[in-house]
């Protein structure tokens, strides 16, 4: 008994260190599925290793303001002596210096250089943003697909036991000859269906499942299952398509993107005109040196002290055009990158133009499917009451039953398009997506 009980608890210890160090969330919801994308995903890591490297760029850009220092030390084992002919002897010899040099005048390239490396740090940043946006569009995407197909399912399955209900119905109006054989056989043949249809629902949750699991880059072998939020709510109101235009030309990383790298090209083409500009530093080394037979090693040190310090100034002349062609380049990167943010903005309005249109068509069809659904509903009730009572044919149910499956399906179909299209319609604006 103790051993068990020691087991249990051992156990549960076990579960509850699993839990606390599992990488995953307790609950895959569709908002512990997007934050863990924003955090684990590759190519996403990959942009933000890639920011790490830009922030390094920064950092050496930073410091080129500064003196650099080398040093040097070399020793000499033997000495060729010329005075009575070339030939070698076992004098030893040492040198110790170290060189500095720093920029005083370049024409602001070092200023700009930095700058540069500054926005760069920044389109960066960017970059992994606008990567967020696009898998988070994609994760919910797939998540409402999930809750679609099992919407569907649970739907499909009432309609397999209704129709399972009436197989059991035809049975007897068949024995006692109120049915045809043939009427007999279409009921059965729509068990069949029906069961047809069911397996292939579930057959599109299992797909959708793998997919959303093959974008969050879970392992095969991981047992993946999101939760359902207790509501599904389609918001019928809409923000006017100017706000959410301009709200997305403010906040959009696409367009701020674009911004910088006008600035940056324009920083560009300062640096390119710094090169055909003077370039100011200040030198200065110090060096020493000691060789066997010249007096002692410290006194041959500090004799040999040596510490000049001055100015080089290097003027550009003729450099086969190379600056040139540089600055007359970046100019071009100017014109280049003034284009490439119109046309940025120019999309971005238009995918929230088509936005808004895709949003006011899945309400429109919701609303129009939703009153169909009620209506058919209604209407297989009553065809289904008389058939029990034998005052219809089963032509007649199953006429009117197609009717109602096709607009249930509709009516889920045109439910999670306008969930979907909210959604993205409301992220154009800047608001976060959350099914909550």
């Amino acid at each position: 008994m103790k051993c068990k009980f020691f087991f249990l608890i051992f156990s549960f210890n076990t579960l509850m260190i699993y839990a606390q160090t599992s990488p995953y969330p307790r609950a895959w919801t569709l908002e512990n599925c997007i934050e863990f994308a924003k955090e684990n995903n590759i190519s996403i890591n990959s942009l933000r290793l890639s920011k790490n490297s830009s922030d390094q760029d920064l950092l050496q850009a930073k410091d080129a303001k500064y003196p650099n220092l080398s040093g040097t030390v070399s020793q000499g084992l033997f000495a060729l002596n010329g005075n009575n002919g070339l030939h070698a002897n076992g004098a030893q010899s040492q040198s110790i210096g170290a060189n500095s040099s720093m920029t005083l005048y370049h024409a602001g390239y070092i200023k700009n250089n930095e700058f540069s490396k500054n926005l760069l740090v920044q389109m960066a940043d960017l970059s992994v943003q606008e990567a967020e946006n696009n898998i988070t569009l994609s994760i919910t995407q797939a998540f409402l697909n999930i809750l679609l197909a099992q919407e569907n399912i649970i739907s499909l399955e009432n309609i397999l036991k209704t129709t399972q209900t009436q197989l059991k119905q035809g049975d007897q109006f068949y024995k006692a000859g109120n049915i045809s054989k043939l009427n007999y056989l279409q009921i059965q043949a729509q068990v069949a269906q029906d069961e047809y249809n069911l397996t292939a629902a579930q057959n599109n949750l299992r797909s959708g499942t793998v997919n959303l699991k093959q974008l969050l880059q879970l392992p095969s072998s991981y047992d993946f299952q999101i939760e359902k939020p207790d509501t599904i709510i389609v918001e019928d109101h809409l923000k006017s398509l100017q706000e959410t235009q301009d709200q997305a030309q403010k906040q959009r990383p696409e367009v701020k993107y674009g911004e910088l790298n006008i600035e940056n090209s324009n920083t560009n083409l300062k640096m390119a005109q710094a090169s055909i500009q003077p370039t100011l530093n200040v030198t200065g080394n110090i060096s020493t040196n000691y060789s066997t037979g010249n007096g002692s090693y410290f006194n041959q040190l500090g004799n040999n002290f040596y510490m000049p310090v001055g100015l080089s100034l290097g003027i550009p002349i003729y450099n086969n055009r190379i600056y040139k062609t540089e600055i007359e380049k970046s100019k071009i990167a100017i014109e280049q990158a003034n284009l490439d943010l119109q046309n940025t903005k120019t999309i971005l309005n238009q995918q929230v133009e088509q936005s808004y249109i895709n949003l006011q068509n899945a309400l429109s069809q919701y609303d129009s499917a939703s009153k169909q659904m009620n209506i058919n509903q209604q209407s297989y009730d009553i065809v289904n009451a008389q058939m029990k009572l034998g005052s219809i044919d089963y032509v007649q149910l199953q006429q009117q039953r197609l009717l109602y499956i096709q607009s249930v399906q509709n009516y889920l179909q045109a439910k999670y398009t306008a969930v979907l299209n909210s959604q993205i319609y409301e992220f154009y604006a800047g608001n976060p997506i959350t099914l909550k």
